[in-house]
């Protein structure tokens, strides 16, 4: 088939799975709560309403513990509105300063003290975050990082909760090396891989070969589609490389098989940065390439 043909038909399978929803069988859709902050405020039901509506019933809490205040919303509140529609609340995005010995206990604290938010509402992951990559100049602050996460896996461990690693550009865990190294120095009994596609792809690895590599400590994943830009600056993230799932670069199909392969029963979360025509058009199109493309594969 032509380029022209391949495209044509894949806009022929997006429309007839318009009207559908993703599957939510074996592997789960969840989206990311971060995107909302770049638009204009709304309540916190109307995500809820846009994660019902399109099916990606899963939502990652960013900005924990205040977003409860920015959404004037409790725990119970937000449990509530959830159940209501039946959808989840899956898992925090954990940025600690795990790089700094002199602050390892108040991460700790930290990270214990999200867990039992997430408890709440029967969730049992917890996606960690490296530190700013500047911080990774100092010396020792890798080790010093790898050994916090481990004693955040150890406390996530004793809550029932799986912790591991989500990597970043502009972060410390950024590139194929960095990926690999902080694999090596944490115990995979303790420490898994919650890895975002995007960011594997910007920063120059192998997505699906990635996740092949590190697919038996694979606890939760970012389905985030992404184009390496021309003008892109090292070490620096920018939204505009981000996109709908299925305008990108990334072979997710690929990265469905390996999911396939293990039998991978959890969440995937469309955590978008940028949403061109709107939150829900960007998770209704995004959908659309689930249910055509990867619902095929490995639902």
């Amino acid at each position: 088939m032509t380029r022209r043909e391949v495209l044509g038909a894949m806009a022929a399978a997006l429309a007839s799975a318009s009207g559908r929803l993703p599957a939510n069988r074996n592997v789960k859709w969840g989206l990311g709560s971060n995107l909302w902050n770049y638009f204009p405020r709304v309540p916190f039901t109307d995500i809820l309403d846009v994660m019902k509506d399109t099916g990606f019933i899963g939502l990652r809490v960013t900005q924990f513990p205040q977003i409860l205040t920015t959404y004037g919303i409790t725990a119970a509140q937000m449990e509530k509105e959830a159940s209501k529609r039946g959808c989840r609340i899956v898992t925090i995005s954990f940025s600690p300063p795990s790089h700094d010995p002199a602050r390892r206990s108040k991460v700790i604290a930290d990270a214990k003290a999200a867990m039992n938010f997430l408890k709440e509402f029967g969730a049992s992951h917890l996606v960690v975050f490296s530190p700013n990559r500047r911080d990774g100049a100092a010396p020792g602050g890798f080790q010093a990082m790898c050994e916090c996460f481990n004693e955040i896996g150890s406390a996530a461990r004793e809550m029932g909760f799986q912790a591991g690693l989500h990597n970043h550009v502009g972060q410390i865990v950024q590139n194929p090396d960095e990926v690999d190294r902080c694999m090596a120095m944490t115990d995979p009994k303790l420490f898994g891989f919650s890895p975002d596609t995007a960011h594997l792809h910007l920063a120059g690895c192998d997505v699906v070969a990635t996740l092949e590599k590190y697919k038996r400590r694979l606890i939760l994943a970012d389905y985030k589609d992404a184009k390496r830009l021309p003008t892109a600056k090292p070490d620096t993230f920018d939204r505009e490389s981000i996109f709908d799932l299925g305008d990108g670069e990334i072979d997710f199909p690929g990265c469905h098989r390996v999911l396939k392969s293990i039998g991978f029963d959890g969440w995937l979360i469309v955590d978008l940065d940028i949403a061109r025509q709107g939150p829900r058009a960007s998770y209704e199109r995004s959908g659309a390439y689930v249910i055509s493309q990867l619902d095929p594969v490995y639902v």
